[in-house]
Order: structure tokens, then sequence, then C-alpha cells
């Protein structure tokens, strides 16, 4: 069965338009042109719902100057409350990644959203002499302002998604600090044996990590939250009327319950991209910290027989094709992985932001490709880090303790009271013979075995005790 389209036009000549699609000529040039990444902007929802929301106010601003008409602004703002909805999310097919600054993504809205509106106000997709994407849609704006305005509104949601799931795993590290509170093993310092600890005050620092950065993460999207909407082209606000930026603007805020404010320096603001640096920046530590975890987490679960073996990771899959009975730390291992790709990430934001030119950065789409794909792999990392591997950990305590008592770093408690010179030399002395410490402390007579009874206490060296060796 033959496929129906009808004729549209652009600047550029005539095109023939699937009929049943709701996107335009300038949509299919743009799918034509663009097969980058393979990842239509549909795969960003977010984005997707903040265009139509942008769309919808500027319709609203428009109509409250009387620039557009009733009808046509009651259609336009009936196709945006669709959108955010979820529907017609499959007529976004534009690659995220394109040239034009995002115009492409513009339009794709543009388009749809008009033929959605001809539809409901009783016409056929493609007459746009009904309602035009450009003069009635598009009205009083242009990419320059709308698709960044609309990518900050997706960032601010997809970044509260992503505070939630670095929320979770925080708890999921302090329920385990709970759990294995009375769990004494060695603390390292650069691989090697250091002083005593419990499991329990490992995982809160991990916890405490994560937590942290919820309060960055939080700091860099107020940054976000300044927008240029009415700026239009390069900030100077052509094509606007005197009040449209106050009300555009009024209207989003209502639309998207969110604090947004406008930006006291248009044209200063439509070149800038400096807050996207700062918030890839925060990612990057985010991950930064995430791979750090879970290098620890693998090194603490190495083994079984020849590793640390301090603790155990639950078993997500079989470890080997060819090696029977072995089991990977996968959970960590992927994390590793994502956290490589937000730091590759965080160099692509960085090169687009300084490739900006004059009074706009046209590299803004694979800037949002690429927060967009950081934000959305932290949230899942640490989802999948808290359920999949974290609540499932086991202590494996009389190894922990067994490692303790072997240790010469038990030594260090002594430095207060026998000075750090004897201390080092009977450490060297228990390293070289193979001995315990304990037993050349009391061959030298260094102390007497109800003294370093009370000194070398393991549980008295987790925390600040007085000189004279109180617990």
């Amino acid at each position: 069965m033959r496929q129906a389209y009808r004729q549209e036009h652009d600047s550029l000549g005539e095109l023939p338009v699937p009929a049943e699609a709701y996107y335009g000529c300038q949509t299919l040039r743009a799918l034509e042109s663009y097969a980058i990444t393979g990842d239509p902007i549909s795969k960003c929802p977010s984005l997707v719902t903040a265009l139509a929301q942008v769309k919808k106010a500027a319709a609203l601003a428009n109509n409250d100057l009387g620039l557009l008409p009733d009808d046509k602004a009651e259609a336009i703002v009936k196709a945006c409350n669709e959108i955010v909805r979820g529907e017609l999310l499959g007529e976004f097919v534009v690659d995220c990644v394109q040239g034009g600054a995002g115009t492409s993504t513009n339009m794709n809205a543009n388009e749809v959203i008009c033929n959605r509106a001809l539809e409901l106000m009783g016409h056929d997709k493609g007459e746009y002499e009904y309602l035009h994407p450009n003069n009635d849609v598009n009205m009083s704006q242009s990419t320059n302002d709308a698709y960044p305005t609309a990518f900050r509104v997706a960032l601010i949601n997809e970044l509260k998604l992503m505070r939630g799931g670095m929320h979770h795993l925080s708890a999921a590290f302090d329920a385990k600090a709970k759990e294995f509170a009375s769990v004494l093993k060695m603390g390292r310092t650069q691989l090697q044996d250091a002083v005593p600890m419990t499991l329990g005050q490992e995982f809160h620092a991990w916890g405490v990590m994560i937590s942290e950065d919820v309060e960055r993460v939080r700091e860099a999207a107020k940054l976000i939250h300044e927008i240029n909407l009415g700026a239009t082209a390069i900030g100077t606000g052509i094509n606007t009327v005197p009040g449209y930026t106050e009300l555009a603007v009024k209207h989003l805020c209502e639309e998207t319950s969110l604090p947004l404010i406008s930006s006291a320096d248009l044209v200063e603001a439509t070149q800038d991209t400096g807050a996207y640096v700062q918030l890839s920046g925060v990612l990057k530590r985010v991950a930064v910290k995430l791979s750090k975890i879970c290098n620890d987490l693998r090194l603490l679960s190495s083994g079984p027989r020849c590793g640390l073996n301090e603790i155990n990771l639950p078993p997500r899959a079989p470890g080997s094709s060819i090696m029977p009975g072995k089991v990977n730390p996968v959970i960590p291992e992927v994390v590793n992985q994502v956290a490589f790709r937000v730091i590759g990430n965080d160099v692509t934001v960085t090169l687009a932001a300084e490739a900006g030119q004059l009074e706009l950065n046209v590299m803004e789409p694979v800037i949002a490709y690429s927060l967009f794909q950081s934000i959305s792999m932290l949230r899942n990392a640490c989802f999948t880090l808290a359920d999949k591997c974290v609540l499932g950990i086991t202590a494996n305590a009389d190894r922990c303790r067994e490692l303790v008592e072997q240790s010469i770093g038990l030594v260090t408690a002594l430095v207060p009271f026998l000075g750090y010179e004897a201390c080092s030399e009977a450490a060297r002395e228990a390293f070289r013979t193979g001995r315990p410490v304990r037993d050349v402390l009391l061959e030298r007579g260094l102390v007497t075995p109800e003294e370093l009874d009370r000194l070398m206490k393991p549980e008295n060296m987790l925390r600040p005790r007085r000189q004279k060796g109180d617990a």
C-alpha cells in the first residue's frame, strides 16, 4: 500500500511529508541531514515536555498582549497540554546532536504543535494559512531563547530525579553503617595497613561522600534557573513587544511550578554557557566519588580465598565462561564505566562551551545531549548500586578481626606513650621476624602485659583518648 504524502515548502523549496506525520518539512530536512547519534529528541522526554511548556507560555503571553487571537492561542495551548501529558512523543524525531544551535529541535516542536492545533481547529495538517508554525507557534521567539529555556527547564527536572537516586544510595550506605557498627577491621592508607576502624565507619563515610554532593548538585541547579526567554535572536528582544518577556516568564513559572528568573542581561545570557560547565563539573565530581567507592568495594571483596575478603558482594551473574564458580563484582564495575562516560561528557561540555563565538553558542545541542546522558546514567547508577549491591553486602567479621590482630599497624597506638622511634624499631623487628608486634614489645620490656592489653585494645583505637591511655 502506497504511503500518502502532503506537499510542504520552506525557504529551500518543496518537500513531500508523510500525510500522517505531525512534523513538517523543516523537521524532515533535519531528519535526513543529521543521522548522527541515532537518538531522537524523543529519547529526552523531559526536553520535549519543556519545549511544549515554553510554547504554551509564549502563546499565553502573546494572547495577553493581543498579538495572538483567542482561537489560535486556545488551539496551541491544547496541543501543548497533550504533549506535556506524553502524547505525540514519537513525532519528535530529529537527532539530539545537530547543527543550527537547536533550530531543528525548535522547528520540530513548532510543526508538531501547529499541526495538532490545526486538527483541533478543524483543519488538516499542513494548512498553514490558518495557523503557521513560524508566524504563530514561534511568535515572539527564536530558537536562541526558546531552546535554551526549554533545555534549562528539563535539566532542573532531571536533576531532581538524580538527587533522588543519590539520596537513595546514601541511605543504603547509612543502613549498612549501622549494621556493621561493631565489625572491627583494619583501616588502610596507600593500600598499606594503617590503624583500626569499624566497617560501619567505612560505610558511613561513603554515605557522607554521596550526601554532601546532593547539595553541590542543588547549588549548581540554582544557576540553571536563570533563563533568556524573550531574548529572541541575540538578546536584544527583536520581534517582541514591551512586556512580553515578563509575561512569558510569568506563564512559564506557573506552567512548570519552578522559580525561574529572567536574566538581567539577555545578550550575555544568550551566549554564556558557563552554568553548563559548572553543572558538568559537579556531575564529574559525583562520578569520581562513585567510582572511588566502587574501587573500594571491589578491593574489600577481593578473593574470596586469595584477597582481602572482608565483605561479600551479592552475586549478580556467573563470572566467567571458562572458570567455574567465579563471581565478579559486576555492579561496581558497571558504575565505574558510568563514571568514565560522565568524565568524558564533561570534556565534551567544556570544549563545546569554549567553542561559542560572539553572540551565540551553536554547540548547545551536544551540551544538552552530554548533560542529559550524564544525569540519566548517574541516576540509574545510584539506584543500581544501592539496590543491586550495597543493600545485599554482608561482612566477614572474623576475617576482619583476624587482619587487625595480625597487623603491625597496631603499634601506632603506642606512639604517644613510647615515642615514635621505639615504636618504629618494634614494628621493623615484628615485620622482619614475622612475630606479633605484641611479643616484640614485651620482650623488649617497653610495657607490661597489663599496659599492653589496655593500650593495644583495638576497640580503644577508634576515637580520641587521653594521653595516659584511658579508654
